[in-house]
């Protein structure tokens, strides 16, 4: 008999006599695949959206001792990929530590995939650890301003090697723009979860705190429909967020220069394509459009080292720019006064 059935039919007695629906172990292995993967609530995440989420990170995150000069030992670790050989996290571990695989961050899809009833597509990202961004099957589809400004959720996963805690967040890709981002002001849309040796026998689990972060998207919802109703100026914004330039710097008045033509044309267009009214003289605008317009500049326009990055990549770098953290207390503030 093959191994693979024999592991999972360890797992069925082992869940049975815990209690726990047998239903949810039925393609908990990779190689059946003629199954989906079925929770209480039926069948929510296919084998491709799984074999994508495999082939996005086809390697293993190793530990390796690490010694001093002339190979003294050393109570620390680091942590490389088997593939590229390439150093992962920003510092050193202990012995304690268990580095995460991909079965986890599967497991964490699954978990999400049957708290949304289903997933439509995913996308996938290393930096430091596993991004993934889960695309709900149902229409969560929220209009926001007319017929062309919407927003749908996102569901993103942060499983780090940093030994915080896993995240997910509850954000949005608003279709005008292609803006995939996340505000980290809306309490109710992060979650964390605690990273342990293993979390697909913690199923069930997982399952009821993605179901906490379904709830948010309704919350989120509210906060962006309060930013469309308020107008701010888009000058204080932009000052808020970076300031006045240097008068006697050439090239930070150049920059300066630059970095607001840049916003201002993409806020002019999406105003244009959202058919709103033109931008004003007094440069009054919804604090959404304001938002939108720089976490759009970061992602999209500014310049990024290390060659070519694909959109996903460049979501996940403007979720963690200081700028876009910046604008989102900036707004909030602005809207609150």
């Amino acid at each position: 008999m093959p191994k693979n059935f024999l592991k999972l039919g360890r797992n069925l007695v082992d869940n049975i006599i815990a209690g726990v629906d047998f239903r949810d172990f039925r393609c908990r292995m990779g190689e059946l695949s003629d199954f989906q993967f079925l929770s209480r609530k039926g069948c929510v995440m296919s084998n491709e959206i799984m074999n994508k989420v495999r082939d996005s990170f086809n390697f293993k995150v190793q530990k390796f001792p690490l010694s001093g000069p002339d190979n003294m030992a050393t109570p620390w670790y680091g942590l490389f990929r088997d593939d590229t050989q390439e150093v992962v996290g920003t510092g050193s571990v202990t012995s304690r530590y268990v580095p995460h695989q991909t079965d986890d961050v599967i497991a964490l899809c699954e978990a999400a995939s049957t708290a949304f009833d289903g997933v439509a597509d995913v996308n996938c990202g290393f930096r430091d650890g596993h991004y993934v961004s889960i695309v709900p099957s149902k229409d969560y589809r929220r209009s926001i301003y007319g017929t062309a400004d919407n927003v749908f959720p996102r569901v993103i996963i942060n499983a780090g090697y940093d030994g915080k805690a896993f995240s997910a967040t509850m954000g949005y890709y608003r279709d005008l723009c292609k803006n995939l981002a996340i505000m980290r002001t809306v309490k109710s849309t992060v979650v964390s979860i605690r990273h342990t040796a293993g979390l697909l026998p913690k199923m069930r689990e997982l399952i009821d705190t993605f179901g906490v972060l379904k709830e948010s998207w309704a919350d989120l919802g509210k906060v962006i429909d309060h930013l469309e109703s308020r107008q701010v100026s888009m000058v204080d914004f932009l000052d808020k967020v970076y300031g006045k330039p240097e008068e006697d710097s050439k090239r930070g008045l150049t920059m300066h220069k630059n970095r607001t033509e840049l916003i201002f044309n993409r806020l002019a267009s999406e105003r244009l394509r959202s058919n709103r009214p033109e931008l004003g003289r007094d440069f009054m605008v919804s604090a959404w459009e304001a938002f939108n317009a720089v976490q759009g500049y970061v992602q999209h326009d500014s310049r990024r080292h290390g060659g070519n990055h694909d959109d996903f990549n460049r979501a996940i770098m403007a979720s963690r720019d200081l700028n876009v953290q910046r604008a989102e207390s900036a707004i909030m503030e602005l809207v609150a006064a």
